[in-house]
């Protein structure tokens, strides 16, 4: 199977649209994937505005790749 990653990368509001999670809810999964170390964070500013983004280190594709793999057998066992 072979993944491919639509996006480099995703900001904060990025995935608040895409998710439709709250801010708060989406704070801690980001703190828990970074945590895991399947996430980096890189912080900078445009002009005076911070912009975060998130990206995914070959660790989270490797196991975001491991979870497909087994939706896939849960949802083809019939």
């Amino acid at each position: 199977m072979s993944i491919l990653m639509v996006n480099e990368y995703a900001d904060f509001n990025l995935l608040k649209e895409v998710l439709g999670a709250t801010d708060g809810n989406i704070a801690s999964h980001i703190k828990a994937l970074e945590k895991e170390k399947y996430i980096t964070i890189h912080k900078s500013f445009i002009g005076k505005k911070p912009n975060t983004k998130y990206y995914t280190t070959q660790l989270g594709r490797d196991e975001f790749k491991k979870h497909l793999k087994a939706l896939e057998k849960i949802i083809n066992i019939n």
